[in-house]
């Protein structure tokens, strides 16, 4: 398995969750707290903080990624949707492993003055 860190609650999903779906280097969740009718985290099993450092990914891991996010969208029935990822506390990151969110029906439950959060304020 890629490196992961120890008091790293994504690293731990990772290794021990409960998947929507996976693939060689990603899984998908549902998100605990959705922001939308359907709220999928996609989260890489490499321990990596932040979209800051998404140069520690290889060309084709980023293709790969970009392709899995569109897999679970499609498998999951959208056709329209929201991707999206938070860079830093301030921009409603709580968890700092990157992930990204991926938003159906987002109409009908989002908040758009608040930041998506990966999970409830810790």
């Amino acid at each position: 398995m890629p490196s992961q860190r120890e008091d790293c609650l994504f690293c731990d999903i990772v290794h021990e969750g409960t998947y929507v779906a996976k693939t060689k280097g990603f899984v998908a969740i549902n998100d605990i707290n959705p922001k939308a009718q359907t709220h999928i985290l996609i989260i890489p099993e490499r321990h990596v903080e932040s979209f800051r450092e998404i140069g520690e990914f290889h060309a084709w891991e980023l293709k790969r990624m970009m392709e899995f996010i569109a897999e679970t969208a499609r498998d999951a029935g959208l056709t329209d949707y929201q991707v999206q990822t938070n860079v830093g506390r301030s921009a409603g990151q709580t968890i700092h492993h990157l992930h990204w969110h991926v938003l159906g029906d987002v109409a009908s439950h989002l908040d758009v003055s608040r930041p998506l959060t990966a999970v409830s304020e810790l």
